[in-house]
């Protein structure tokens, strides 16, 4: 489902695992409290209009990845600047300010191709420097003539968007009234299925469920029982609220790392030895291979802030090294040595098991995508392959339509494509590019795969957390 703009957010005042107070504020509050706590009203509007932009999209990404509640918690984001952004209760708003996020406090940046909110790190870019936008670098480039959007692309990439006049709606938590177990048949067994098969190509000790129609069968129950042990959770085969958001934060994280897979970044191709120290100022693959297990890591777990894996030791990278080796009881250096470097590849290869299997579904073979995108009106054999595909899924997913074998890309496979991309989360285009096909051929990989997998079969992978 596409994000809504929620009507209230609430905050957490102090770190996430304090004993601290919860208040609950109207979103289009927070965010020009927010702004006024973080930049100056006398900067240029253009400038303004960025870091309130930012700011909308970060909170907007907790709100919907459900971060914070999918690892327990009974609120939506921190005002602690060490996790979140900056949120003074009772605080002034600057007028300006207050003019400008009424303006576009329902609007949020997201990456072309998808549905998610951005998640936008940033920081003042004086005292601390990060991967994401420069505060203070943000009213420099704005000085120059710099709009908002060209402000955030030159911190972001050029492949974003700005979604413009989002739809509000109350912010309710995803978690049903009363827990699923054995039995039950509803819409939400029936996306917990879908969220577990996904997470089973991470994770493959977990059992495919074959049947993905909303019945908790003892196929379903004996792939909640499996995601509980592996994730420390009691395996009683009860999507519980602690199992539900469990599944929904673990979901999100492979999600995300099968975009950083997407975008050409494999572990095949990285080096597995330590190479010699690194430290800020150094470039490479060795840097690159340091970034992308930082990144991965950083996508389970918060005490990792967000870096661009570009092969340059920045001091965003050094930033997340010294949190690294915070967490694990490292000499806090900023620099990876040898005792770093094998830590970091043994949190690396504890917590993400596909290091060994980048596609464990590879036994049902799909075709790769055509190079083009296919779109209505268009006649060929890839549009055949993409028909067979979908009317397979369908028979799955019974809010998607099943199509007849035709090389047509007509209206009613438009509207299937359309379907399809609102259920996984990709953008309702109703037309198949690189993204679209991909996702299609995997879900149809992994229903094959999971046909032909004998129940209780040894799925070929160990999953260890030695060293994580």
């Amino acid at each position: 489902m596409p994000p809504t703009i929620p009507t209230d957010i609430v905050v957490h005042l102090g770190a996430p695992s304090s004993n601290a107070q919860n208040v609950t504020v109207p979103f289009a509050d927070y965010i020009k409290n927010v702004a006024s706590s973080e930049i100056f009203s006398t900067w240029n509007d253009a400038a303004i209009r960025a870091n309130v932009l930012a700011q909308i999209s970060f909170a907007l990404n907790r709100v919907y990845t459900e971060w914070y509640r999918a690892m327990g918690y009974d609120f939506d984001i921190t005002n602690n600047t060490g996790f979140d952004q900056s949120f003074v209760p009772n605080r002034n708003i600057y007028e300006n300010i207050s003019r400008i996020v009424d303006d576009i406090f329902n609007d949020y940046l997201r990456r072309e191709g998808t549905i998610n909110p951005l998640f936008t790190p940033y920081c003042d870019g004086v005292e601390v420097s990060c991967d994401g936008l420069s505060q203070w670098g943000s009213q420099s480039l704005a000085s120059t003539g710099y709009s908002d959007v060209e402000i955030l692309r030159y911190y972001y990439g050029d492949n974003i968007e700005v979604v413009v006049n989002a739809p509000i709606a109350e912010n309710v938590p995803s978690f049903p009234d009363t827990a699923l177990r054995l039995g039950d048949l509803n819409e939400n067994v029936r996306r917990m299925q879908l969220y577990l098969n996904r997470i089973s190509a991470n994770y493959p000790a977990i059992p495919k469920i074959v049947n993905v129609v909303g019945r908790f069968d003892e196929n379903t129950e004996n792939a909640v029982k499996a995601f509980q042990r592996i994730f420390g959770l009691s395996p009683d085969g009860i999507i519980g609220r602690g199992t539900w958001y469990r599944i929904v934060y673990i979901f999100d994280a492979v999600t995300r790392l099968a975009e950083l897979d997407a975008e050409g970044i494999g572990y095949e191709n990285l080096p597995k030895q330590f190479q010699g120290a690194l430290s800020e100022g150094d470039t490479g693959g060795a840097v690159v291979t340091v970034q992308y297990f930082l990144t991965l890591l950083g996508r389970f777990v918060d005490f990792i802030p967000v870096i661009a894996v570009d092969g340059v030791y920045g001091p965003g990278t050094r930033n997340a090294v010294l949190a690294f080796q915070r967490y694990k009881g490292l000499p806090q250096t900023g620099e990876v040595d040898e005792q770093t470097w094998l830590s970091l590849y043994a949190a690396y290869a504890g917590v993400i098991d596909y290091i060994t299997s980048r596609n464990p579904v590879a036994s049902v073979p799909t075709e790769p995508f055509p190079g083009v995108t296919l779109r209505r009106g268009d006649v060929g054999p890839s549009v055949r392959t993409a028909r067979s595909y979908l009317s397979y899924i369908a028979d799955y997913f019974y809010d998607l339509t099943p199509l007849s074998q035709s090389n047509l890309f007509d209206t009613r496979m438009q509207n299937t494509v359309r379907e399809f991309q609102r259920i996984f989360n990709l953008n309702p285009t109703g037309m198949i590019d690189e993204r679209t096909w991909n996702t299609i051929a995997d879900v149809y990989s992994t229903l094959r795969e999971g046909q032909q997998r004998i129940e209780g079969q040894y799925p070929g992978y160990t999953l260890s957390q030695e060293g994580a």
